[in-house]
């Protein structure tokens, strides 16, 4: 289901992001975004978004006027446009994917590792060191730790998935021998 939203939401972030750097206003984007994905996730305001009894347009307003934002300013016209199109739910996802167009857009490239055991600050930059080499860019790591990998991590950098984790390499093998 999050793949579906990020599919989803990819094109609206994708135009929002090219929009804001073409008017060089990246950071007030980047702020309004945040405020309208806050409004969004709020757990009452999102039983609603999910309500199809609620009318679109009451939902659109509600979401301007608590944002404090003019129905026609292009902030306006996004919220409009997601509404028409059923889409206020993936606001979230929009604003998660702009701040990784606009990390990108500085040289930065978000990097999410999930490890079996804590890793420590030497590792952290000993892997963040040998990630910059092989993506040639800085990196921003975020570090997790998930138990279920059994051992090893998985590396997660936008579409590219590097999985060195205990699990994975069992679930290859039993693959392989067809269990």
């Amino acid at each position: 289901m999050a793949g579906d939203i990020t599919t989803i939401a990819r094109p609206y972030a994708e135009a929002v992001f090219t929009r804001a750097r073409e008017n060089e206003r990246l950071d007030a984007w980047g702020d309004a975004l945040a405020t309208l994905s806050a409004i969004a996730a709020d757990p009452e305001m999102a039983e609603q978004i999910g309500n199809p009894n609620v009318p679109r347009e009451r939902l659109r307003d509600a979401i301007l006027e608590i944002a404090g934002e003019e129905p026609g300013s292009e902030v306006g016209n996004l919220v409009s446009l997601l509404a028409a199109n059923n889409r206020l739910s993936t606001l979230p996802e929009i604003a998660r994917l702009f701040e990784a167009l606009r990390t990108q857009n500085q040289g930065v490239r978000q990097v999410q590792v999930s490890s079996a055991f804590e890793l420590g600050d030497d590792a952290q930059k000993d892997l963040a060191a040998v990630l910059e080499k092989r993506l040639g860019t800085e990196v921003e790591m975020t570090v997790e730790t998930d138990p279920s990998l059994i051992g090893g991590v998985r590396i997660r950098a936008g579409d590219l998935v590097i999985d060195g984790s205990v699990r994975a390499k069992l679930r290859k093998l039993a693959t392989e021998l067809q269990f």
